[in-house]
């Protein structure tokens, strides 16, 4: 009899341990369900608008769509394309984007009007443009004092490609009021406009540049696409193409810019690790413009332009503004702080 009164309390105690055990366990699962959905939270919908999503110094923004890593970093990134920097710039400004690739001498240009954006990844270590000269008028046209009074075609007024032909006018002798700064955009209404006479040159990048040469209508008079010729012409180099976004943006939402951050670093690694012809595969392949060899030769021209790793060069800031304050000294009394035009923090963290 005892011994029954053993076992039935023994048979108890083992049940009521696993009872235990098992709510236990299923807290375990819980606590495990909980981290699981704080960790896969959903982050919100960034617009991203390029400056001209088919011109080779914007190429990174469809590329990394293209290989897949915004999805990697768990980002939706929606890609939209305008004629103009200046265009993504406003719509950064009125909220209707979230981020903009375009030129970083943007987020110099808008804080002297008392409005915070910055450089989150940097792209380009150089323009990438050229100056390029009608082929109508290329003998009349030696040295830069001889753009005064010329019609320069550029993507839009208040744009990079305006900022740049207005510094080289300035560093002929002249003043910006000298020329006349004609808005084009890039492609065929650029290749139109110099083959029409209404521009005598032009502020452009590839594979514009690829195109006027092989129709025979203009030739590079000053070279901002490789290092030599930017630090020849410009005494240095001159950070241009990036991401950038509201600073307000970046510090409400640094998980965002800094998955945003990691797909771009990939892309730029990408980049500076694959030919020309592994990228443009991987590129729309209406961005060829029915020229495949062509727009290889012209994405070759330009792969010298990507950072390797997405980060503002030291003493890049610096350059950007002495050039900005050349043709617009107004910009020196608007006591611009560089250090807040970009951040290195997100690109930093990239392993």
């Amino acid at each position: 009899m005892l011994m029954k009164k053993f076992t039935l309390l023994g048979t108890c105690i083992v049940l009521l341990l696993s009872l235990f055990l098992a709510g236990c366990s299923n807290t375990d699962k819980t606590a495990g369900t909980k981290n699981t959905d704080a960790s896969s939270e959903k982050l919100p919908k960034v617009k991203i608008m390029v400056g001209g999503m088919e011109k080779i110094i914007y190429s990174p923004a469809k590329l990394t769509e293209n290989l897949g890593y915004f999805k990697e970093e768990g980002l939706d990134v929606e890609l939209s394309s305008t004629a103009s920097g200046v265009n993504s710039e406003q719509a950064l400004i009125a909220g209707e984007v979230q981020g903009v690739v375009g030129y970083y001498d943007h987020t110099i240009d808008i804080q002297s009007q008392g409005k915070y954006i910055q450089t989150v990844v940097q792209f380009g270590l150089v323009p990438g443009q050229r100056l390029m000269v009608s082929n109508k008028v290329k003998d009349k046209i030696k040295t830069l004092a001889d753009l005064k009074g010329k019609n320069i075609g550029v993507t839009g007024l208040g744009a990079s490609t305006n900022f740049l032909a207005s510094y080289l006018v300035t560093k002929g002798g002249n003043s910006p009021q000298d020329y006349v700064p004609v808005p084009v955009g890039s492609g065929s209404p650029l290749i139109a406009a110099m083959e029409q006479g209404t521009i005598q040159l032009a502020v452009t990048s590839q594979p514009t540049i690829a195109l006027l040469e092989a129709k025979g209508l203009a030739t590079s008079f000053k070279d901002l696409e490789s290092l030599d010729g930017t630090k020849e012409t410009l005494g240095g180099t001159y950070p241009a193409s990036s991401l950038y976004m509201s600073s307000d943006y970046v510090k409400k939402n640094p998980e965002v810019a800094q998955r945003l951050a990691n797909a771009f670093v990939k892309t730029l690694k990408y980049i500076n690790t694959h030919t020309a012809e592994e990228i443009a595969d991987q590129l729309p392949k209406e961005y060829y413009a029915g020229d495949k060899d062509l727009y290889l030769k012209a994405l070759e021209s330009s792969l010298s332009m990507f950072s390797p790793d997405g980060k503002m060069p030291s003493d890049g800031p610096d350059k950007v503004y002495e050039i900005l304050t050349t043709f617009n000294p107004k910009l020196k009394d608007a006591n611009i702080d560089l250090s807040k035009t970009y951040t290195n923090k997100f690109v930093d963290k990239v392993k």
